[in-house]
């Protein structure tokens, strides 16, 4: 069975809003917890995955079950996310990202679980976040079950394939570069350094089921926040959406900064249908909390 890649609204959804009093005033009384999604990335040049120019109307990401089932797949996957992370790793921080960290360092959040495998929370200075999917800058073995960083696979995929630069037509949230099979021709695929086995980039393929003990910190996280913030997050898989229906069945606000309608709108307190730099930066300011650059 495919997972589920798309969603549409079975019902009347509540509109968006541009008021942002609701998100500052949970951010005064503290104890936030922020889920953020692909949407909050966009800004640093990674598109996301459903909104306007998406990725899923030109691509389909790799599913666990075909990146293990099949050495073809693996090798598009990895000849494709080979360059591809050449420009996913330039990524910088943008003010999304700066806003969220600034809320940390002034103590308003209880945490931060992000969707997203790009690492730009840490980069703009978040604490403690939490890698629901997993992260581009590390590999395991399917087989030993050692870690790597990316960097050395990088070198590592250079030296097999000198003279590899295609030119792709996008990159996508997953750092997977678009290329034709003919651009993939013969491209190497290296295995692991330490017993020979597949390698597999340290994030959550769609049809992959995130790590229980992961799930359950999340879980904590949420029954320990007085709200819950989503940033950026169609929250059209479980993964995501979960969390808000927990929130919202325990009584605790839900707010949403997005600028489409999400799978969670029906729990929200309110979204925010308003780009998220400028969203966050603006609601940093009526709280007077500076936002590095």
């Amino acid at each position: 069975m495919r997972p589920t890649l798309s969603w549409t609204p079975a019902e009347d959804l509540p509109p968006g809003t541009t008021d942002l009093e609701p998100v500052a005033d949970a951010l005064t009384t503290g104890g936030v917890l922020v889920l953020s999604g692909a949407g909050i990335s966009t800004e640093s040049g990674i598109p996301d995955y459903r909104g306007e120019g998406g990725s899923l109307s030109r691509h389909t990401p790799m599913t666990y079950q075909d990146f293990t089932a099949d050495a073809q797949a693996r090798r598009r996957y990895w000849a494709r996310s080979h360059l591809g992370w050449r420009t996913f790793g330039r990524a910088r921080p943008n003010a999304g990202h700066r806003a969220v960290a600034a809320f940390g360092r002034h103590g308003l959040l209880s945490g931060v679980i992000t969707q997203n495998v790009d690492g730009l929370h840490q980069a703009a200075g978040s604490e403690g976040v939490v890698e629901l999917h997993g992260s581009l800058d590390r590999v395991v073995c399917l087989s030993c079950g050692s870690f790597s960083p990316r960097r050395e696979l990088a070198r590592r995929l250079e030296e097999a394939n000198p003279g590899f630069e295609p030119v792709a037509a996008g990159i996508n949230p997953d750092g997977d570069a678009d290329l034709t099979d003919d651009q993939v021709g013969d491209f190497r695929v290296v295995p692991c350094a330490v017993c020979g086995g597949v390698l597999k980039p340290d994030v959550v393929f769609f049809g992959e089921a995130v790590p229980p003990r992961r799930v359950e910190h999340c879980r904590e996280l949420v029954r320990e926040a007085a709200s819950l913030l989503v940033l950026g997050s169609s929250l059209t898989v479980m993964s995501g959406l979960r969390f808000v229906r927990q929130a919202a069945q325990a009584g605790k606000p839900v707010l949403i900064v997005n600028r489409d309608p999400t799978r969670g709108d029906r729990h929200a307190l309110t979204r925010v249908a308003l780009p998220l730099g400028t969203a966050l930066t603006t609601v940093a300011g009526r709280l007077d909390i500076p936002v590095d650059d």
